[in-house]
Formats: C-alpha cells, structure tokens, sequence
C-alpha cells in the first residue's frame, strides 16, 4: 500500500494507455466526433458545447468527415457513452459521491461545464496529453475550474495511486470513476489490476467503462466495422489489445470484487437514449461495444 495524506490506496493501480511522452491521436478522433455531434444531431443526446468550442474551428476536414452520414454511428457512440457515464454520476453525487476521476481523460470536457458545485473532478493521464489539452483549452480561451485538478502521470516514474494521492484525492471516502474509451488499450494484467484496486476503495465506489466485443462474437456487418475500426487505431499507434463478452465480462467483475454491475448493449442503449426521434438517430446492429457500470 502507498501511505498518502488521504489514507492507504493500493499501490499496484495501474493505467496503460499508451506509450509515455506521446498525446493521444485516438483522444483527438473522439472529441471531433462529439463536436460533430452538437452540430449534426439535434437534439444532441449529449449536451457538450465545450467540445465544439475545443476542436471545431481547428479541424474543419476532420469534423466535416465526423458529419457525414457514414460516420453516424461512431458519432452516435462517443456522444452516447459520455452521457450515460455522466448520468451515473450524476446518481452517484445525488447519493453523495464527491469526488470524480477521469482515467485516460484524454480531451473529455466533463470538467468544463460541471453542475455540481461540491464535486471535484481529477483528470488523469499522461503528461504529454495533456499539455497538448491545456494548450487546446488555452486557445479556446475555456477558464480552468477551481473544482478541476489535472494529475498528470509518467507511469515510468509514478504509480497512479502516489499521483492521486498528491493531486488530494481522498482515498478513504468513495469516488466515481470514468474510464472511457480506455479498456480496448490495455493488457488483460492492467485491467484486472485496475478492476481490483477500484474493488478495495470505500463502499459506494463505481465505475462506468466501455469495452469492446471479441470479434468473433460479431456479424458480419461488425466485422467488416470492427476491421476498419481497428485498422485505424492501429495506425496511429494505439492498437486494440483486449476484448470480451458479456459473460467473461460478469466474471471479471465478480472476481475483482464488485457486488453489483450492469451492462448496457446496444438495444438497451437505444432505448433509453434514442427512442421516438425524429431523426431516427440510433446505434445500428454492428454492435461493437458494451458499456458498463460497477459498484463496490
């Protein structure tokens, strides 16, 4: 354990997201697609004019390919796992939930338009990144918020557990964790050290994640959707590494010590965030991904 001014948090809480000393191109991507989203889609189904703000001018090639109606369910996707993340947060701080961290933060814009007065948000992610956020922010002219902490980490140097315990996160009082667009990335060992020190933090800890299918699981419409999907993020160095089904899901998280946990497919997603538009803006059936929900 690692002996912080907040309390004992385990040591070995890792994050690998990808090489040290390198922003995220795959952070870029996204933040286009939810800029995109505010443009294309009304109403949105995630309310983020703080997105638009930060990339809309400075990429006009890549939003307006965001904007095509090819790029749709990607769109619909990045704007919907956002949303259903800060509506568990939202949950959590009525509950009284304090404390939200970000992992692998990337260009995630919660901070800048938070509701909640009494909520302290901490970005986590690489150094590098988030120089190249802050600068973004900087020329967009966004005010940093006082409730924001950036905990900047070379996972060389530094566990996760140390950085948050010097950015003053309190480690004896619950949190809810974003971890978004993350869990692809990542080695089987960093997931299931991260899924296990989560387990050990105050009763009323969650976290809500995304994670992707296991190929084979998939038609052939997600196939031909995941190839391309992984082909991209491949080139811009950050490769898919780890995939799931449901059930291999529910045990990962049964045996990191969650007690209760849903997940969301896309027809669940559908129906809680897309039914009866008049613009018939849904997910389609390539169904890639799962979104998910822990409780400690």
């Amino acid at each position: 354990m690692v002996r912080g001014a907040c309390g004992d948090f385990p040591r070995t809480f890792t994050l690998e997201l990808m090489e040290t000393g390198r922003a995220s191109k795959t952070a870029l991507g996204v933040a286009i697609r939810r800029a995109a989203h505010q443009l294309t889609d009304h109403p949105p189904v995630l309310d983020d004019p703080i997105a638009l703000r930060l990339v809309g001018a400075g990429y006009p090639r890549h939003m307006k390919r965001a904007m095509h109606p090819v790029a749709r369910d990607f769109r619909c996707f990045m704007a919907v796992r956002s949303r259903y993340a800060e509506d568990q947060l939202a949950v959590a701080v009525a509950g009284g939930i304090a404390q939200y961290v970000i992992l692998g933060a990337g260009l995630d814009t919660f901070a800048y338009r938070n509701p909640f007065a009494a909520l302290r948000v901490f970005e986590v992610d690489f150094p590098a990144t988030q120089e190249w956020k802050r600068t973004m922010l900087d020329h967009a002219e966004i005010a940093l918020p006082a409730t924001l902490t950036f905990v900047p980490l070379d996972f060389e140097r530094q566990t996760l557990a140390a950085g948050l315990t010097e950015a003053g996160f309190d480690a004896t009082t619950p949190a809810f964790f974003g971890w978004l667009g993350v869990v692809p990335y990542l080695t089987l060992e960093a997931f299931r050290a991260t899924l296990a020190d989560l387990a050990q933090l105050p009763t009323g800890t969650a976290v809500s994640f995304d994670y992707a299918l296991k190929p084979e699981t998939l038609g052939p419409a997600g196939r031909i959707a995941f190839e391309r999907l992984s082909y991209r993020v491949a080139r811009a160095g950050e490769p898919f590494q780890l995939f799931f089904t449901p059930e291999t899901m529910a045990e990962e998280l049964s045996r990191a010590g969650f007690h209760r946990f849903e997940q969301l497919n896309t027809d669940r997603l559908n129906d809680l965030y897309f039914k009866n538009r008049a613009d018939g803006l849904k997910l389609s059936a390539v169904r890639l991904s799962m979104l998910v929900t822990a409780w400690v």
